[in-house]
């Protein structure tokens, strides 16, 4: 090779930086998935041609969950295609796929979930338009404050207390102000007893709001749809990756299952909803 790997690692992070737009979380990742593996991989040379043979990585990585080993795989193949680019002759050994578990659900359409906005009361309908067009988690929307809303965005606390900032559609807003004037909420925008109201009462408005059009429908199921939509048209996965909350871009991919104020720009034009924004108010 006319490099080491190690040389050749930091090429393809600064690539991957500066051409991909990954994230700094995403960068460390890769990082550290190929610092482990250059410690554990065999190096084979024959006749100019390298082979990295993954079976020690893949014994050692063996106890981990599918999903990590998949993650962990798929940077080496990434790596390994960066080298084939600039012109190594490399290729990899024992680096078969590792089976993930169809765990995701999947997406409900633009057009029945304006049906069952239709159909809904109020309260339901602010759940769904909120679940949907800032694609939050359950979790995310219970603990929703009001002092973290404004007419633009919205400050999300995600997981491990990590905030994120995501865009507000004029017409979620207004819903959502008509709601708050007539519920009057003092701390958090779903209320009980001074309280925020409980992801199990969150859920069960999501269920009867779309069980009205004869549809089984999740919460993370809107979160996915949001994803969906927005990669369906053209968002970038970096955006939308930041938009979801998740640390890395790799767990964007497995989740939608798809191969600022530009994140704003990028949101208004790519999510379904921003075509007709005045019709759930």
């Amino acid at each position: 090779m006319k490099k080491s790997l190690e040389a050749y690692k930091k090429d393809f992070l600064e690539y991957l930086e500066k051409f991909r737009g990954y994230s700094d979380l995403t960068l460390k990742s890769y990082d550290e998935a190929l610092i482990e593996a250059f410690r554990l991989l065999e190096k084979e040379e024959n006749n100019g041609h390298t082979t990295l043979n993954l079976m020690p990585l893949r014994l050692h990585i063996a106890h981990l969950k599918p999903t990590t080993i998949s993650k962990k795989i798929s940077t080496i193949r990434s790596f390994t295609t960066y080298l084939q680019d600039q012109g190594e002759k490399v290729s990899l050994k024992a680096d078969e796929s590792i089976k993930v578990p169809a765990s995701l659900p999947k997406p409900i359409s633009d057009a029945h979930i304006k049906e069952a906005l239709a159909e809904a009361p109020l309260d339901e309908k602010v759940v769904v338009t909120l679940l949907y067009t800032l694609g939050l988690r359950i979790s995310e929307l219970s603990s929703l404050m009001l002092n973290d809303i404004s007419s633009d965005w919205v400050r999300v606390m995600g997981k491990g207390q990590k905030s994120r900032d995501v865009p507000m559609l004029a017409s979620s807003y207004t819903l959502m102000r008509r709601y708050m004037d007539e519920s009057k909420p003092k701390k958090y925008l779903f209320e009980s007893k001074e309280a925020c109201l409980s992801e199990n009462s969150l859920r069960y408005m999501v269920t009867k709001c779309f069980k009205r059009v004869g549809l089984k429908v999740t919460p993370h199921q809107l979160r996915h749809s949001y994803a969906t939509a927005l990669l369906n048209n053209d968002a970038r996965i970096a955006d939308v990756s930041e938009l979801l909350g998740h640390a890395s871009m790799s767990t964007t991919q497995i989740y939608t299952k798809l191969g600022s104020s530009v994140k704003m720009q990028n949101y208004l034009k790519s999510h379904p909803m921003c075509q007709d924004d005045d019709e759930i108010s």
